[in-house]
């Protein structure tokens, strides 16, 4: 089933959001997986088949009251046939896979179905009520994972937005270039919340290997036999992403002054790197090439033998910049813990969380009434700073 329709068609839209097993087939929508009874009593589950048309690229009302049945004779729990809807059983060959073994007839009280979520859903509760009576957990609505082969962005559909009716607004995020330079903590949380967003493309840096220690502050559980292999930081995680996300790219490589240049023609970059002196050295080129980009940072401390510390968020939109020079120090810091390998997963979604809120309102996605540039948060104090005001 093409998905571009279904989100055009309010009634195909429900029959999908409430978990009914859609699907396409020349001129015919298809639920199935619809539980139902057979003569000696054994819940079976069989496909209702309508014909469909489509005005430009929303459903047409039903032409008809009918629909066909793949399956076998459907019956009540006691052996009975279900006369009371079936017509005929014609075993007519509907082409594309599909037969009509049965032609249902069950006509509502106005004449006629309005849509095809009040046709189908009609059906298969009819269908499924003598299923039901024998298991009660038997259910038409499977949630099976919808594949669009035409989707260019994702290997199945996003029925998330869908369900949460923000499908439109995730169009936001299409044709979007996105870099990432470094995965070792807040940069691979990162690459999770975006790779769930229609970005066109994502862009991995990092020269690194992925270490033992990187599996306690990152997303995921990697086995053991997997982190004896040392794979790069990039290919392992492009290729655990690109599971939902198909244009994923892994650069194995180090961003550096005779590279920087690569970042030119994305739409925004994301910077998750641990030496001020290479972060200021991307966000001043960033700056000149006026690319946007979130800059990342995490400075932890033991303090009486608790972790203490500040995460900072630091944005540019690739003209705005002045502010920088009193965000982003050159210097490289020795006095932080965190360069001593403290695992804190938590602290690195948290970071990576603001990154992405920030980017999101940046496009307009979430509502921005300030705009800043510049956040802290003290985790001592629980205290959420914008650092513009």
């Amino acid at each position: 089933m093409l998905q571009r329709l279904i989100s055009h068609s309010p009634d195909l839209k429900r029959l999908r959001d409430e978990g009914y097993e859609l699907e396409r087939r020349g001129g015919y929508l298809c639920i199935h997986q619809v539980p139902y009874v057979n003569f000696e009593g054994r819940i079976m589950t069989g496909t209702l088949i309508g014909d469909i048309t489509f005005t430009g690229e929303q459903a047409s009302p039903p032409a008809s009251h009918t629909v066909y049945f793949m399956g076998e004779v459907p019956c009540h729990k006691n052996g009975q046939r279900m006369d009371e809807i079936i017509n005929s059983s014609p075993n007519l060959d509907l082409g594309n896979g599909l037969i009509g073994n049965h032609y249902f007839s069950s006509k509502p009280l106005s004449g006629r179905y309005d849509d095809h979520y009040e046709k189908f859903s009609r059906y298969a509760t009819l269908l499924s009520a003598p299923a039901k009576s024998i298991d009660p957990s038997v259910s038409a609505l499977t949630f099976k994972p919808f594949v669009d082969e035409e989707d260019e962005v994702f290997h199945y559909f996003d029925s998330s937005s869908s369900r949460a009716n923000i499908a439109r607004l995730s169009e936001i995020f299409e044709n979007q270039r996105i870099a990432i330079i470094g995965l070792g903590g807040s940069g691979s949380y990162i690459l999770d919340f975006v790779s769930k967003t229609r970005v066109a493309e994502i862009h991995l840096f990092d020269a690194d290997v992925f270490s033992q220690h990187n599996a306690f502050r990152s997303p995921g559980a990697p086995s053991l036999e997997l982190l004896l292999k040392a794979p790069s930081k990039v290919e392992y995680f492009r290729e655990i992403y690109s599971n939902m996300h198909k244009r994923i790219v892994a650069h194995s490589e180090f961003i550096t002054e005779q590279n920087v240049r690569m970042l030119e023609g994305f739409d925004y970059v994301f910077i998750c790197v641990d030496k001020n002196s290479i972060r200021s050295m991307i966000t001043a080129n960033l700056s000149t090439i006026g690319v946007a980009f979130i800059d990342v940072g995490l400075g932890i401390h033991i303090q009486d033998g608790r972790l203490v510390g500040i995460i900072r968020t630091t944005a540019s939109d690739g003209t705005k910049n002045d502010h920088l020079v009193k965000r982003i120090s050159p210097d490289n810091v020795d006095d932080n813990d965190y360069a001593t390998n403290i695992q804190i997963a938590d602290l690195n979604a948290f970071n990576a969380c603001k990154a992405v809120e920030k980017w999101k309102k940046m496009c307009g996605f979430y509502l921005d009434e300030v705009g800043e540039f510049h956040s802290t948060y003290t985790i001592s104090a629980s205290l959420l700073v914008n650092g513009d005001f």
